[in-house]
């Protein structure tokens, strides 16, 4: 089969693999303050310095806009499978039309603050109610009256490393970690929010430029936490008066809508596995084995994608001898993440043909509520399709058999039960549990999620990455420039030479014109 190999980097410079540059592992920052607002933050005295002491931003509230109301909203049992983890988003600018680094801090300030007053939860803390045994995100007046941590640090590799990690294709993990802020806790209450802003040492900022976010997932899924992001970079772009535009929709937070018949016991339940000593927290988000899996970015491009799909649905009809015609190729999301579960199944071979693999996509259930809760929701509604199958029938059917299994979960999980998507919630942690984690894959994140467009005001990022870790095996996608899509995939390190090898597009069927997606 003729084959395309996916770039493994960023388009001005990423190459394909054994020629890629190496940032060395000695890279770090320097901090320079003496006030730690955290105790997790004590590790950053060795490899940071803080530019200004203990700044926290707090929310203003813009002209002719309500803010929500304050108060308190207790977490449903979506939101409290996630109560363990952080979402840390790490974006890379660079370029002449970054303004100094001054100015720069300024506007993700006072547009960070403008942006907090309209969602108010996340200048909040998550907090726990020994009486009722409830976690709940508190965004009382005294909850959000010490801000959202704002750190400004120094790359002390200077603005060529920090170009080399925006522009390699290989993950310096270490490197990313510390350009994100610190959200670590070990107990309730406990913020949901921070920020840090990174230039390259010896001032001036180089013409490069870090923003990490970190975000708790408690309070916030894929499709929030790119909302917020949006709203606050309009407003730095734009001003806060766009967050009272007429096209601006206001986030909500009521998550009442979000019903189970047995959602106490399940909130209990859930709290039991993932934080069973509450107001004691643990960490799902930075396990050592997790952060040191390999970790690597690929790039496809829309004819690559659209000759992919193709690809599957033709190989689906050899299988079955001929498919009605008007059987249409899979999405998307289904195309990449089938690819992904092949290549990731390929790459270790000492996964039997005899044993069950399971791959795990997230559903967004916003909409499928009844009623819908709507896309201005902020929180967590998303629930897992477990696709499942044996290695051998993959290894012999290929994406095909792939994306069968992945539609099907889809199918059974989602779409068949209608207006009642979390009906089957009481089964997902067998599910999840159902094989060992060495033959598990989850996808995350969404090519729709168009991180390219989040632009502060000057200019899109270079680079995108989500720094969190969740599972062993991992892959994420994002919306690329002209319709591509960026994979980002964790691994072993012993598999990622030959998962690189298998992730490539077959190129005898390219499709030069765009068609719809799903």
């Amino acid at each position: 089969m003729a084959r395309c190999g996916v770039r493994e980097a960023w388009p001005s410079s990423w190459s394909r693999c054994g020629s890629r540059p190496r940032l060395p592992r000695s890279a770090s920052c320097r901090h320079r303050t003496s006030s730690r607002a955290e105790e997790a933050a004590q590790r950053w005295i060795r490899m940071c310095r803080n530019l200004n002491s203990n700044c926290h931003v707090h929310p203003v509230r813009t002209d002719g806009l309500s803010p929500p109301c304050d108060g308190e909203q207790k977490l449903s049992f979506l939101d409290l499978l996630q109560i363990s983890k952080t979402i840390q988003r790490l974006f890379f600018f660079d370029g002449p039309d970054l303004p100094p680094f001054p100015s720069l801090v300024s506007a993700l300030r006072s547009s960070l603050a403008a942006t907090l007053a309209v969602f108010l939860p996340l200048a909040g803390k998550l907090a726990f109610l020994p009486a009722s045994g409830d976690v709940v995100l508190d965004f009382s007046p005294a909850a959000v009256s010490s801000g959202v941590r704002f750190v400004e640090a120094e790359f002390s590799s200077g603005a060529d490393g920090m170009r080399r990690l925006a522009r390699d294709a290989e993950h310096d993990t270490r490197a990313f970690v510390q350009l994100v802020p610190d959200l670590e806790a070990r107990q309730l209450p406990a913020p949901v929010l921070a920020v840090q802003v990174t230039r390259p040492a010896g001032g001036g900022g180089g013409g490069a430029v870090a923003v990490g976010v970190s975000i708790r997932h408690a309070v916030a899924d894929g499709q929030a936490v790119w909302r917020f992001l949006r709203a606050w970079s309009t407003a730095s772009r734009e001003g806060p008066a766009s967050l009272a535009a007429p096209g601006f929709v206001q986030p909500t937070f009521d998550r009442t809508g979000i019903r189970h018949p047995k959602a106490a016991e399940m909130a209990r339940t859930v709290l039991s596995l993932v934080a069973p000593a509450l107001p004691l927290l643990r960490s799902a988000s930075s396990k050592p084995e997790i952060m040191q899996q390999s970790r690597r970015t690929f790039l496809l491009r829309a004819d690559e994608i659209r000759s992919l799909k193709q690809h599957i649905l033709e190989q689906s009809r050899a299988v079955k001898g001929g498919e009605p015609s008007n059987s249409k190729p899979p999405s998307t999301y289904v195309a990449i993440s089938s690819l992904a579960w092949t290549s990731v199944l390929r790459a270790k071979p000492s996964i039997h043909d005899a044993d069950d693999v399971q791959l795990m996509v997230s559903a967004d259930c916003r909409n499928r509520l009844r009623p819908p809760l709507g896309d201005a929701f902020f929180g967590t509604c998303v629930k897992p399709c477990f696709a499942r199958a044996s290695a051998g029938d993959l290894r012999r059917g290929g994406v095909a058999r792939a994306a069968t299994a992945i539609q099907d979960a889809i199918r059974t999980h989602l779409e068949e039960l209608g207006g009642d998507p979390l009906s089957d919630a009481e089964s997902w942690t067998a599910a999840y549990r159902a094989v060992p984690q060495e033959r598990f894959v989850a996808v995350g994140s969404s090519h729709r999620f168009m991180a390219y467009e989040t632009d502060f005001g000057w200019g899109a990022p270079t680079r995108v990455e989500l720094v969190s870790l969740f599972v062993r095996q991992m892959v994420t996608l994002l919306g690329a420039k002209d319709g591509g899509v960026q994979v980002s995939v964790a691994l072993d390190g012993s598999a990622m030479e030959a998962f690189a090898a298998s992730f490539v597009v077959p190129v005898s069927l390219v499709c030069p014109a765009a068609e719809g997606d799903t």
